[in-house]
């Protein structure tokens, strides 16, 4: 049975169902019991299965994604919230230097299966250290894999696969998406949900809207935004595929070459930063593949900057429908 659920919830829902059908997984991180995380991720999970299992922990990201990794090397299955990936500097050497390194230089004898899981996003003027995105800065690191989900439904299937992986599993959710009552979310993420447990398999992308004049690409946020702006452009007569990644590691090149083929231009909508991520690796993607493009493609990114705390400036710099229309008219 289906219903509608808020991203936070079928977040907690996956981590719940997991709990009960494996020992091995806990949850780590600051807020997560008591208070559910500040983002609801974690709700009820203390309530159901007890501080063993859901333990809030000190202002330490180094200790507790440390010891996760402890913990993982000895047959458990750890989830770790790191409250804002714009505080991954505390913990990087646990995260790339150990996490990401321990079954290579182990010679496959040792999993790493953590899932660490943290907010990304802007719009809500929090600032240059709580709104960056930095997930292409993680999907430069070998031996990580990375999800971010744009809606409900995928936020559970996704979860449940990073849990069930024996690879460690960046997963990132956009604040902006997640549902809560005291930030702005789009109704589109708020999706059926089963109650049952179900997978989404990880490196698998989807065509959220098929078209056929320019290939739009995006992940969370701009999902939506590129959703909006194709049927702001199918009024003008322009037909523009959406494809929500939703992994950037491993990436589905298929799903991607066969839809840039098939329309000949190419727009990427990223909220992370312009130079040296997402978007640029999906161009080179593009053209390593030999592909003709009928114009240049276009980024529709985040600009080199550091975010903004006025919300005048911050929604100028955001990746948005209008910008997503504009480069569209660019290629077509």
């Amino acid at each position: 049975m289906a219903r509608k659920l808020p991203m936070y919830k079928a977040i907690s829902e996956a981590i719940a169902q997991e709990m009960e059908r494996d020992e091995n997984v806990f949850v780590m991180g600051e807020d997560i019991g008591a208070y559910g995380g500040i983002f609801g991720a974690t709700s009820g999970l203390l309530e159901k299965f007890g501080p063993e299992r859901v333990r809030d922990t000190p202002i330490s990201e180094s200790a507790f994604i440390g010891a996760a990794l402890g913990a993982a090397s000895k047959g458990m299955r750890p989830i770790v919230e790191l409250m804002f990936v714009d505080f991954f500097g505390v913990a990087m050497d646990q995260i790339y230097n150990h996490i990401a390194k321990a079954y290579y230089m182990s010679g496959g004898q040792l999993k790493m299966p953590i899932v660490i899981t943290t907010a990304i996003g802007g719009g809500y003027s929090d600032a240059a250290q709580h709104s960056q995105c930095l997930y292409g800065l993680f999907a430069h690191v070998p031996g990580l894999k990375i999800v971010i989900p744009s809606n409900s439904y995928d936020a559970k299937g996704l979860m449940i696969s990073a849990i069930r992986d024996d690879n460690p599993v960046m997963y990132f959710f956009h604040k902006g998406l997640m549902g809560l009552g005291w930030m702005p979310s789009p109704p589109e993420a708020t999706v059926e949900v089963p109650e049952e447990p179900y997978t989404v398999p990880i490196g698998e992308a989807k065509v959220v809207r098929e078209g056929s004049d320019v290939t739009i690409v995006g992940v969370a946020k701009t999902v939506h935004e590129g959703i909006w702006a194709a049927e702001e452009l199918e009024k003008e007569g322009i037909s523009a595929e959406v494809i929500d990644l939703r992994s950037l590691v491993p990436l589905d090149k298929k799903t991607l070459l066969d839809s840039v083929k098939k329309t000949g231009r190419l727009v990427i909508a990223d909220e992370d930063y312009r130079s040296y991520g997402m978007s640029g690796e999906i161009i080179a993607t593009v053209v390593e593949n030999g592909i003709s493009l009928e114009a240049p493609p276009v980024r529709v990114a985040y600009p080199d900057v550091p975010v903004p705390y006025s919300r005048v400036l911050e929604k100028y710099v955001l990746p948005d429908k209008e910008k997503i229309i504009n480069a569209v008219k660019r290629v077509i």
